[in-house]
């Protein structure tokens, strides 16, 4: 009787705690679940064109940036990127946001993103990477290797110092 005791009290804590682990992994957020850059379709501004993760440039160190044009955070942080772009002028920055098209060209034009060939802005139309980010904060900044493995998150306002330092 003791034999057979002893056994299901094994049994019973070997399934607890492998329960245990699966609950943890799933409450991984799902960018560390699934560490490589998402699929995602967007709408490029200027000019409509469709811009997706086949479109990334490969053996490039990406940052995903998700911002609304009307944010003074998403704001500042472009203007910082933009004031330390030597440090960014070999990684592909796309920047996406679910907001109105013309409220992200207008963002576009206002800091002339169109002299920065290596960033792509764009509507999220399903808000894709919004959901995959779990985005609660403007801006959410993911940057990932030249082999677009994830490599870390950033979220709100945050100096760009740090983003320079999360590179590979």
């Amino acid at each position: 009787m003791k034999k057979i005791l002893s056994i299901v009290s094994v049994l019973f804590i070997s399934v607890s705690s492998f329960a245990q682990t699966a609950v943890n992994t799933d409450s991984l957020p799902t960018y560390k679940r699934f560490p490589e850059i998402p699929v995602f379709k967007l709408t490029k501004v200027p000019d409509s064109t469709e811009f997706s993760k086949a479109d990334i440039k490969k053996n490039k160190d990406v940052i995903m940036i998700m911002f609304s044009p009307d944010c003074e955070h998403c704001q500042r942080e472009t203007d910082s990127i933009l004031a330390h772009f030597d440090a960014f002028k070999n990684v592909q920055i796309v920047m996406a946001s679910p907001l109105d098209y013309v409220h992200i060209k207008n963002f576009y034009q206002k800091f002339h993103l169109a002299d920065y060939p290596n960033i792509t802005i764009g509507k999220d139309n399903v808000w894709a990477l919004g959901t995959f980010y779990n985005v609660r904060n403007f801006p959410t900044i993911a940057v990932y290797d030249k082999h677009g493995q994830f490599v870390q998150i950033f979220e709100g306002s945050i100096p760009v110092q740090k983003v320079i330092a999360a590179l590979p």
